[in-house]
């Protein structure tokens, strides 16, 4: 399942000209940074290691620039930003779910690692509202990351969260998270303060080891069931 993606248009490596434009792009950021902020600081992590030093500082001042909403004449970090996609080339990203297990899937051996960047830095500048502000922060991390951009990043950029759709969907939206794990309907008899204490109490007596839960599995129930429940109760 995809979660996130961004079309890249860009110009080729070896054309005289350097232009990137926007394409398609489905970037969930409410309750922010969601799963498109998540792809978009993703996508700078992926690349921030082969930008030439030079064009890295380029590229911060553009993100300070952008981030505060001051005007920025074309071209920056040597490469015009356009609106016209004619001529030029295509690099799909996504964060897609395989089951439960949150991953990425970079098209990034078609452009230039600055490319792929401004595209990301480009797209988080067109959104609107608190988040943008939020995946700016969470795309000048991304530049200083070092390794592979994989559940260890994810789990970085979600403050310690496991890489999975569970823990993105608790992230994103934590009382319907809360809600799903406990099995409550989002209503207020179903989420009053005493229906949530006796739902809690029943799914917590049932993953108790003395009652067939096991291990390991059981302390992770028992763990998830009482944030979930905590949650609910300050909601």
């Amino acid at each position: 399942m995809i979660v996130a993606e961004l079309e890249i248009f860009h110009s080729r490596p070896i054309a005289p000209t350097r232009r990137i434009a926007l394409g398609g792009r489905t970037l969930p950021v409410d309750p922010s940074p969601g799963g498109g902020g998540l792809l978009l600081a993703a996508i700078v992590a992926q690349t921030a290691e082969r930008i030439d030093p030079d064009l890295r500082e380029d590229l911060f001042h553009l993100i300070e620039d952008l981030d505060a909403g001051r005007r920025t004449p074309q071209p920056r970090v040597r490469h015009r930003f356009q609106d016209d996609q004619v001529g030029l080339i295509k690099s799909t990203h996504r964060l897609v779910a395989n089951g439960d297990e949150l991953s990425f899937e970079f098209e990034d051996e078609l452009g230039r690692p600055v490319q792929q960047a401004l595209g990301a830095v480009y797209a988080t500048a067109e959104l609107q509202g608190e988040e943008r502000a939020l995946i700016f922060n969470a795309i000048r991390n991304a530049l200083l990351w070092v390794g592979d951009v994989d559940a260890r990043f994810i789990t970085q950029v979600m403050g310690g969260r496991k890489a999975s759709m569970a823990e993105l969907m608790a992230w994103n939206d934590p009382v319907a998270w809360a809600l799903d794990i406990l099995g409550l309907e989002a209503d207020a008899d179903s989420a009053s303060k005493r229906s949530v204490q006796r739902r809690f109490r029943t799914l917590l007596r049932d993953a108790h080891p003395d009652h067939g839960g096991g291990g390991d599995d059981a302390a992770a129930r028992i763990a998830e069931l009482t944030e979930a429940r905590d949650i609910l109760l300050a909601s």
